[in-house]
């Protein structure tokens, strides 16, 4: 809808690309990792090899877990998203990690170059974190103009057995795709 080509230049955060299987959406131009595997290149969401306003599109699907907890460290069957999806050690950090993140892509995107920012709010010990919320509000702060919002619910859900004795707020079991628009000025909502 807001790419009509269908046309993603960039994923700084590619993978191995399991995010454009069966979506009908060709791989990018430039893709990315921090671990490339086999035909990606090396590169860093906050410091992209790429030249100033020279893409159009740019998909951002970032870790967004936080925690030092001991199960990082186990062997065991329990904090299975930790695991595949990689952590910061702290929401500070990850926040930090969005932030910088955002900047760069508003430097590699063309004026009016598009930004799905793919992001899932969390509980983390005991505590909401509402990342959706804080990604809107520093993508604005960084001159993005938020154009849309989708919410794809999860079609398998990963749960660890410790979290289904103690459970005490909703589990998140959707995500959210961002579609931000590069702009010219600081947008404010009264």
């Amino acid at each position: 809808m807001h790419v009509p080509l269908k046309i993603i230049d960039c994923d700084p955060t590619y993978s191995i690309g399991n995010f454009y299987n069966k979506t009908g959406i060709s791989r990018p131009k430039h893709k990315f990792d921090i671990v490339p595997a086999e035909g990606v290149q090396y590169g860093d969401s906050r410091n992209l090899p790429l030249e100033n306003n020279s893409i159009a599109c740019m998909i951002f699907d970032p870790p967004f877990l936080a925690t030092t907890g001991a199960s990082l460290k186990s062997n065991e069957d329990n904090n299975k998203i930790n695991k595949r999806f990689g952590v910061y050690p702290s929401e500070t950090e990850l926040h930090k990690f969005y932030s910088d993140s955002l900047k760069e892509a508003y430097r590699v995107l063309m004026p009016k170059g598009i930004l799905i920012f793919k992001c899932q709010d969390k509980v983390s010990g005991g505590k909401q974190y509402f990342s959706h919320c804080f990604i809107k509000e520093q993508a604005e702060a960084t001159g993005f103009y938020p154009k849309d919002l989708f919410i794809l619910l999860a079609k398998n859900r990963i749960v660890a057995d410790w979290q289904l004795k103690s459970q005490k707020n909703a589990r998140k079991f959707h995500s959210y795709f961002w579609v931000f628009e590069k702009s010219n000025k600081k947008t404010k909502y009264v």
